[in-house]
């Protein structure tokens, strides 16, 4: 049977508890695998693995745990290799990489921030500060709602101004958070948000970021701001 891997760790690295169950129904139990200076979390994986949401959690569960008593590398749900032996030949053959990255992400943890617009809240924000596109809509509402062109021609404009917008306020996110964090990764563009990324933050500085994260909100109270941690520090691994 092939092995899932749910992550790799230093050699020393306190065991987790016994009987951890993994993925699979019923849960596969998790086992280290150590070569030299590394330790990889792994169980067997079940057959026609599927992100199932008490999958899911279980993967999460056993990266937290982990996670809790010092540096791990996450790998993604569904991370699987051939067998166990598989296993050791890539952490023997990529040891010193995976050693620099445990150093590098020790005490850390990750915080994912996507960012969208209230949309009534960010018409009365563009309103606010262009003067031109305000006049055209009170020129509109004084004409009773204007022409047909002239509707167009005002929601072409308040298009076009939304998206200058996201542009500006997607950079003003990571700007406005980046202080608090050791590290940045911008995550894959997706519809309906004007910023997706994560933020690598020193675990004992995990206030801090979330107060930077609540200034944000404050001054910028036409932003939808959904922030998801302290999680394994997925984005930071290659």
């Amino acid at each position: 049977m092939s092995t899932y891997v749910y992550g790799i760790t230093r050699a020393a690295h306190p065991a987790l508890p016994e009987k951890m169950g993994g993925v699979g129904d019923p849960p596969q139990p998790v086992y280290s695998i150590k070569t030299g200076e590394l330790t990889a979390l792994v169980s067997e994986s079940p057959e026609n693995l599927r992100p199932k949401r008490r999958d899911l959690l279980a993967h999460q569960s056993v990266l937290s745990e982990a996670g809790a008593a010092g540096a791990v590398l996450p790998m993604r749900f569904g991370s699987v290799s051939p067998d166990d032996e598989a296993v050791r030949t890539v952490l023997a053959e990529r040891e010193k990489h995976y050693l620099e990255r445990l150093d590098a992400l020790e005490g850390k943890v990750e915080y994912n921030v996507k960012a969208t617009h209230d949309e009534e809240a960010l018409l009365h924000q563009v309103l606010a500060t262009d003067s031109e596109l305000r006049t055209l809509n009170e020129a509109n509402r004084a004409a009773g709602g204007g022409s047909y062109e002239q509707k167009l021609h005002l929601g072409e404009r308040v298009v076009a101004a939304v998206q200058q917008r996201e542009k500006a306020d997607a950079l003003l996110v990571r700007q406005a958070l980046e202080g608090a964090a050791a590290d940045v990764s911008p995550g894959p563009e997706s519809t309906g948000w004007l910023a997706n990324v994560s933020f690598l933050v020193e675990r004992d500085g995990s206030a801090e970021f979330i107060e930077a994260v609540d200034t944000l909100q404050r001054e910028a109270p036409y932003l939808v701001l959904q922030v998801n941690g302290p999680l394994p520090p997925y984005s930071f691994v290659e």
